[in-house]
């Protein structure tokens, strides 16, 4: 089982990932984030294997948490999201 967790700032683009991955039977989502600060509290409480992430959201941006993230745990593959 994959762990997955979503981080953007777009409710819909949030929606829409979720409902996809809902379908997959070996992707196990643990987390969604709203914002990079939430993005780096989650990946720390849940330990995903993968992120998806927004580069491009509010005062956290998707790249200064993702430095974050992989400043604490390296094993996390982070996929970026385009805006």
């Amino acid at each position: 089982m994959i762990r997955v967790a979503i981080a953007d700032d777009h409710h819909l683009v949030r929606s829409g990932l979720e409902a996809l991955l809902s379908d997959a039977t070996d992707i196990d989502l643990v987390a969604i984030a709203e914002n990079g600060e939430q993005a780096v509290l989650l990946a720390a409480e849940f330990s995903p294997d993968v992120m998806l992430m927004d580069l491009n959201m509010g005062s956290t941006s998707g790249i200064d948490a993702a430095r974050e993230i992989l400043e604490d745990q390296p094993d996390i593959a982070i996929v970026a999201l385009p805006a």
